[in-house]
């Protein structure tokens, strides 16, 4: 089954985009990085050295496709990755999007797709949520939808299981993928206390402190950076000392990992993985973080394509009071959003967004007179908007005071 495709955005990421008036919302997609989703395994009945970061390929929100076996396999060959959930989800879809052929005699796109699902553990028992054969789509931006099992139990984890190629023809051929995309219902995401600590590894240099729904740091030594946590994401921003910025989006494990994405200077996000590190802090201050004049305020949850804030909002926006509670000058609540949908359709919702948090601000004690909303849309974006990692972080509050 084909249809055309927009991607989705995250449910509790601040002012999701919706459709223009004409067209109803997209659902959200439920397996991206970005909405707390965690590659945990990767087994393969050939040497495919096929690594986390391309499981996470496989659920970054971006259609384009990959490869997924950076050495080759041939037509009966299989790939595994289980991947864990932050809540128990019941999915009512699955698909794919962009079946597209690499015009090579060495690369295939995956041919058998089958997705199933575990209540109990990574391990299993596993059982069957969708299936589908695919074939090549004519253009870009075109979906399969995958045939579902007829019971659709509530899971915490989910294992892909791609095999075969479009080329059936070639016996020792690179594999590729774009994205496995579901849509359902998922259970509150309890918000993770992981984020105070040192982390190190390849590439991997970064401290937290985490104080409620709120972090602050530094990485790379020493340059600062600032953020929130959305469930069991933290979405953070950093710059260095000649402005060049950095954003992250991070999810710490009980077992002491920190699995993550890095974008510097506006480059693609990569992968950015360390363990928990037992070396003291060295540029952590004593200060509290807090939320207040100048801030980016990630992960304010509201109801789907909606200005209706959800109960797991309260903390971060009990964090905006108290940062703003002191403050004598007139204060702006600045919203963004990212770029699905029409643009008139995205300022509107961001401005009713705004309001919405402008509201809950007034009702805990900030005084009416000094508070105002404007939303400014996909306007204003400060990381790209290909995949959910950008657009989960262009969807955002930005503080503003003067006076």
């Amino acid at each position: 089954m084909l249809k055309r495709f927009a991607p989705s955005a995250a449910i509790i990421a601040l002012l999701v985009s919706g459709a223009s008036a004409q067209e109803a919302p997209e659902p959200i997609d439920l397996m991206t990085f970005a909405q707390g989703v965690l590659p945990v395994s990767i087994t393969a009945s050939a040497d495919f050295r096929t690594a986390m970061e391309h499981a996470i390929s496989a659920i970054d929100g971006n259609s384009g496709k990959y490869v997924m076996t950076p050495r080759f396999g041939g037509p009966n060959d299989t790939l595994e990755i289980v991947y864990a959930l932050p809540a128990p989800t019941q999915f009512d879809s699955f698909a794919v999007p962009s079946v597209l052929e690499t015009p090579s005699p060495s690369q295939t796109f995956f041919q058998s797709v089958e997705v199933l699902g575990s209540a109990e553990s990574a391990e299993g028992p596993f059982q069957p949520l969708a299936s589908g054969t695919l074939t090549e789509h004519e253009e870009r931006g075109l979906v399969t939808a995958l045939t579902l099992a007829a019971d659709q139990p509530e899971v915490r984890w989910v294992k892909l299981r791609l095999s075969g190629g479009l080329d059936v023809q070639v016996d020792n051929t690179f594999f590729e993928f774009s994205e496995l995309i579901g849509h359902g219902t998922q259970s509150a995401v309890p918000m993770s206390t992981l984020y105070s600590g040192v982390w190190d590894g390849r590439g991997v240099d970064i401290e937290l402190e985490q104080e409620g729904a709120t972090v602050s740091g530094c990485y790379d030594g020493m340059h600062p950076l600032t953020g929130t946590v959305d469930g069991t994401v933290l979405r953070a921003l950093g710059a260095d000392e000649a402005g060049i910025a950095s954003q992250f989006i991070l999810i710490a494990s009980e077992d002491g990992s920190l699995r993550g994405l890095r974008s510097s200077n506006g480059a693609p996000f990569r992968t950015y993985d360390g363990e928990q590190s037992a070396t003291a802090p060295t540029c952590l201050t004593p200060e509290t973080p807090t939320l207040g004049c100048g801030s980016v305020v990630h992960g304010i949850g509201f109801d789907f394509d909606s200005d209706m804030l959800r109960a797991d909002a309260q903390p971060i926006i009990t964090a905006m009071y108290e940062g703003l509670s002191a403050e004598n000058a007139a204060i702006t609540i600045v919203g963004h959003s990212s770029s699905e949908g029409a643009e008139d359709y995205n300022r509107d919702l961001s401005q009713r967004r705004a309001a919405s948090v402008v509201e809950a601000l007034v009702a805990l004690g900030l005084d009416a007179s000094q508070m105002s909303a404007s939303g400014m849309g996909e306007d204003q974006p400060i990381a790209s908007n290909e995949d959910e990692a950008g657009r989960s972080l262009n969807r955002r509050v930005e503080i503003s005071c003067a006076g």
